[in-house]
């Protein structure tokens, strides 16, 4: 099964595809989706990529990282704009009818490294290291890689 994890955000969206056959996972791709320009265009950017991805490589499900506000740092303005990305997302699976998943960020992290706090850098060592990958992903691109791990380990 090839599970699409994606991380959003307005300026850069992760995303990041996986096959699981069981507990075993296989690399296939991952990315970032950099945006520029004012907000409708940074939306319409994410749901174009993003139907793309779903095209090229026609995952059975989509898992989209949950919105989250610090409560030490409310910030309004960035949950909205996150709010439209997710909309993106969200849309793009729907009109290609492909199956979604959310998790919150705990979720992903606890699954992935056993703690749900861990920090980025944890997440993205685990990610290289179940996936078997010569590298470290990019940040957003190890989170979503995360958030189908995440996905597989639940449904597997």
């Amino acid at each position: 099964m090839n599970i699409l994890g994606i991380d959003p955000g307005s300026r850069i969206t992760g995303f990041g595809l996986i096959a699981a056959d069981k507990l075993k996972f296989n690399y296939i791709a991952s990315g970032c989706i950099r945006t520029k320009g004012e907000l409708p265009e940074r939306i319409t950017t994410i749901f174009v990529e993003i139907e793309q991805i779903i095209k090229q490589y026609q995952p059975a499900v989509v898992v989209i990282e949950r919105a989250f506000m610090r409560p030490d740092r409310p910030n309004p303005d960035a949950a909205i704009k996150l709010g439209h990305a997710r909309g993106a997302i969200i849309s793009a699976a729907g009109v290609n009818k492909i199956e979604m998943a959310e998790y919150s960020p705990n979720q992903i992290k606890k699954a992935v490294v056993g703690r749900g706090h861990a920090a980025k850098e944890q997440v993205s060592f685990m990610v290289q290291e179940v996936l078997k990958l010569s590298q470290a992903p990019q940040a957003d691109a190890a989170d979503a890689l995360a958030a189908a791990l995440c996905h597989a380990y639940h449904i597997l």
